[in-house]
């Protein structure tokens, strides 16, 4: 008894120290991300592209556009076909050979390197035109995005209790009614916070979009030619030799950082809402 009391309290010490330890380099980096980002936050990084060092009129803008654009085309893509995908699995494939299969590799592909699904991007949709584009960057994203929402989806469907589509096939409602007015009403909280998860994943990715959309210092809203992004413009920035350049990667990279954390924040009120109901 004495001894199993030991173990208990050594595992309990190691256990908290591992979590404070975890929580002191955490807020570390927010700390540092926080202070340095801000100090280098103006408007004209709202107002100006970016330019050479040592310039004053230099800014994110294109860079800002470019990220938002890329992930709306991304969500465009991906944020649809998760919910069907996932729709299918949850009421159509169920626990059969071939929905089992579909999981498995949504599962691979949740925990695939980012940058093997940028190589892949860049093999079907860079090399053959000849040139990154955004079309590729906001491709190599949704594909990131479909094995998240799919999951999120197929897990929040099976949550809905089978009676309720029970009690609507009894009213004579056919398959699609009962899936879109019952099953995905029922539903909806969790699936929205899977998409407004999936969009802050991929809104931080950097290395599929060096292999695809590249960067651009110019201002540019046009798919077809390489699209300037904040995570690539901060990897860039961050790494250059110039003050002024230094400092819009910290910039760059506050903005990423309340971004996301705004859409995880969001995501867990959804999630702490839809536990009070």
């Amino acid at each position: 008894m004495i001894k199993r009391k030991i173990i208990n309290n050594i595992v309990l010490v190691l256990s908290t120290l591992s979590a404070l330890i975890g929580l002191f380099f955490l807020f570390w980096i927010l700390w540092t991300l926080i202070s340095k980002g801000l100090d280098a936050m103006s408007m004209k990084i709202f107002i100006y592209d970016t330019a050479p060092p040592g310039r004053e009129e230099s800014g994110l803008r294109n860079a800002i556009v470019g990220q938002l654009i890329l992930v709306g085309v991304a969500s465009a893509i991906g944020i649809p076909l998760g919910i069907l995908a996932g729709t299918y699995l949850s009421e159509y494939g169920k626990n059969s050979k071939f929905a089992n299969f579909i999981r498995d590799i949504s599962d691979i592909m949740m925990s695939a390197p980012s940058i093997v699904i940028g190589a892949f991007v860049y093999a079907i949709l860079v090399a053959p035109v000849g040139h990154f584009n955004g079309w590729a960057g906001a491709a190599a994203l949704a594909i990131m995005m479909v094995p998240i929402v799919l999951r999120t989806t197929d897990d929040m469907l099976n949550l809905v209790p089978q009676q309720l589509r029970e009690a609507a096939y009894a009213l004579g409602a056919p398959k699609y009614k009962v899936i879109i007015q019952i099953v995905y009403r029922g539903a909806k909280v969790g699936v929205i916070t899977g998409v407004l998860l999936s969009i802050a994943r991929i809104a931080g990715e950097t290395a599929p979009l060096l292999f695809t959309s590249f960067n651009n210092n110019f201002f540019t809203t046009n798919l077809n030619e390489a699209m300037p992004s904040l995570t690539v413009t901060m990897f860039n920035f961050a790494t250059s030799p110039y003050e002024d350049w230094i400092n819009l990667g910290w910039a760059a990279a506050f903005i990423l950082g309340v971004f996301v954390l705004s859409v995880n924040i969001l995501g867990r009120l959804i999630i702490k809402k839809r536990k009070v109901k």
